[in-house]
């Protein structure tokens, strides 16, 4: 043995990958090796450790295809959510009823406790609505200014105001609504609100919200 060179753990590894039958030709020393088992401080046998690891790696398959199953399930009732609000959409003839549409579907599909929608740079015949009520220009400002939806804390927004228990608003998600043309317009804001401080925060993905947004905006564009 090389002295200046002692044999490594990575070397008898190494040795053992590239020479598949050594324990066809020891087979005393397979059955002599014996290793700690992770469910207490007893030894085993190589054979039965390896038994006890394959039964693991069952297992956390298993775990992982009921996780899936049931995020298909949790996914497919969202898309099935996201379906029935754009059908009530779709079916709101009248634009002038739009806005009510998007707010109570909202809240029965989603089961958010608290909506609100305002509106505007509308068609003059719609200027007095209630959905156009309440706006400042600081509100717009505000809204045209986020990239994508808000999620977070009640931070006090002037948007609060216009919901019926604002008191009650301890998260809350601002979803700007606009039109994909070149100047890229923004012309509204759903409010959706929750008592459950965890029910939308600064962690959580927007891609749904903005989902949500364009189906809103689209359908919305009638009243403009």
């Amino acid at each position: 043995m090389d002295i200046q060179h002692p044999i490594t753990e990575h070397d008898i590894a190494n040795f053992l990958a590239n020479t598949p039958d050594f324990f066809e030709r020891h087979a005393e020393v397979l059955a002599t090796v014996q290793l700690s088992s992770p469910h207490g401080n007893r030894a085993v046998g190589l054979q039965e450790r390896q038994a006890q690891m394959l039964r693991e790696k069952i297992k956390s398959l298993e775990h992982r295809s009921m996780d899936m199953m049931r995020h298909g399930g949790e996914n497919q009732l969202i898309a099935d959510k996201l379906q029935r609000w754009t059908l009530s959409l779709l079916r709101t003839t009248e634009p002038a009823l739009l806005p009510a549409t998007v707010v109570r579907e909202l809240q029965q599909q989603f089961v958010v406790p608290q909506v609100a929608l305002r509106l505007w740079g509308l068609s003059e015949q719609y200027a007095d609505a209630d959905f156009t009520a309440g706006l400042s220009e600081d509100v717009k400002t505000f809204v045209a200014s986020l990239p994508t939806p808000y999620v977070g804390v009640n931070a006090g927004f002037e948007p609060l105001r216009w919901l019926d228990q604002p008191e009650q608003a301890e998260s809350l998600a601002l979803i700007p609504l606009r039109l994909p043309d070149e100047a890229v317009q923004t012309f509204g804001v759903i409010v959706l609100a929750s008592p459950d401080a965890h029910r939308f925060h600064a962690a959580m993905g927007t891609d749904f919200l903005e989902r949500i947004a364009d189906i809103a905006s689209a359908g919305l564009s009638r009243l403009l």
